[in-house]
């Protein structure tokens, strides 16, 4: 009996020191080790966190990307596009004017002429332009030529109704509200919008009280043009960074957001101008780029060149040869094409001539090629680190995961209503 109390008194003991549970030390001890572990488990799962919320901000960057590059690319792909309809089958636009311009041309805050535009220290590391213009033909029927003369530059615009235009239309398509360019075989053009069609009169709006020239009847061209400059918006107090498209009458849109770095650099026919064929010949092209000179013994009073002159060729020995600051190939000539400095296109010869309102630098007609680079950067500042080679604006981020550097791409687009012959 003593053996059995003594044993239950061993098992009751026993069962109150079960009961008593963890000691304090025991505690601490379970608790660090809990807190080692999670830890632990957190510090694996952060950086997937951050790859989680940095992943849907490189996609977007890659899709502004991706719509900048694309809407530049229809533009540039169309520049020099030219009249084709009726008795209007002239080619490329290049033939004529200007239609790549490192500059904002319109009727709201224009540059002025002769600009290379550059305001950013990526364009000018690069030696392109942060601005360009490009004009082209659309699909239209309205395209035909002046039917009267313009005696003076703010005369009305009357215009001959001729095959292609639409039947029964004396005004061969032209509307209110088009935006209309004017012009001939000297290199001048204007452009402007028609705010009024009455009878068989064009009345126009033009960014200047008048248009640059009178203009002769019948070898005057009046087509539908369509124009837009691409520029850099930096706002750098409200952090706004947009490329922009100016349609070259009243309105400005943003093509994409976060766009820090933008430049425009240009690609030329290295070979001087020169005749392909006799200037009387009724069919062009006459030049491998750029307007055709008057004959030799004509005297055009519309410009300020010598008889059978023009911006691109002058007369010697009665013949028409490359102008002085022209002749000089800029390398092989017939080899492959040279990029043009800004110095080589603000410094002359100006084309129709150094007079015109509307004036450009002849090297402008030798554009063959546009190569573009455009730098984007993720929105959130929180996701940039500082300012340097990965950021070129700069934010607050430290590192790891939640870092996303800038990214740039760079393309080329060769016109090819420009590239005719080459």
């Amino acid at each position: 009996m003593t053996d059995i109390a003594a044993r239950r008194t061993g098992a009751r003991a026993h069962s109150r020191r079960g009961e008593a549970g963890f000691s304090i030390v025991e505690m601490l001890i379970a608790t660090a080790i809990m807190m080692v572990v999670t830890a632990a488990t957190f510090g694996l799962m952060n950086p997937a966190h951050g790859m989680f919320a940095a992943q849907p901000e490189v996609s977007d960057m890659q899709q502004r990307l991706r719509i900048a590059a694309d809407t530049l690319k229809k533009d540039l792909l169309m520049a020099g596009a030219g009249t084709y309809s009726g008795n209007n089958k002239l080619g490329s636009l290049g033939q004529y004017v200007a239609t790549i311009l490192p500059d904002r041309e319109g009727n709201i805050t224009p540059d002025a002429p002769g600009t290379y535009k550059c305001t950013t220290a990526f364009c000018s590391s690069l030696g392109g332009s942060d601005t360009i213009t490009i004009m082209y033909v659309p699909p239209t029927s309205a395209q035909t030529t002046l039917r009267d003369n313009m005696p003076q530059s703010s005369a009305e615009l009357k215009v001959n109704q001729q095959a292609g235009c639409p039947s029964n239309d004396k005004l061969c398509g032209f509307r209110e509200g088009m935006q209309v360019m004017i012009f001939d075989d000297t290199g001048a053009s204007d452009i402007f919008s028609i705010t009024n069609v009455q009878d068989e009169a064009l009345h126009i709006q033009h960014k200047g009280q008048d248009l640059s020239k009178a203009y002769p009847q019948n070898s005057t061209f009046v087509t539908q043009i369509a124009a837009a400059t691409y520029w850099l918006k930096t706002d750098t107090v409200a952090e706004t960074y947009q490329l922009m498209r100016y349609d070259g009458y009243q309105t400005d849109v943003p093509i994409a957001e976060n766009i820090v770095g933008m430049a425009f650099e240009y690609f030329a026919d290295p070979s001087p101008p020169v005749l392909l064929k006799s200037v009387n010949d009724p069919v062009g092209p006459w030049t491998n780029y750029g307007p055709k000179p008057p004959d030799v013994g004509v005297d055009r009073a519309s410009d300020n060149w010598g008889t059978g002159e023009n911006c691109l060729f002058m007369v010697s020995g009665g013949a028409h040869v490359a102008r002085t600051e022209m002749a000089t190939p800029l390398g092989p000539v017939n080899g492959p094409l040279v990029k043009l400095t800004p110095a080589k296109l603000t410094d002359g010869p100006w084309c129709p001539d150094a007079a015109t309102a509307n004036r450009f630098d002849a090297d402008l007609l030798r554009i063959k090629k546009v190569r573009v680079t455009l730098r984007v950067q993720v929105e959130s500042k929180s996701l940039r680190g500082p300012t340097g080679s990965f950021f070129l604006r700069g934010g607050t981020a430290t590192g790891g995961a939640r870092y996303i550097p800038d990214q740039e791409i760079s393309f080329e687009v060769t016109p090819r209503n420009l590239n005719f012959g080459r």
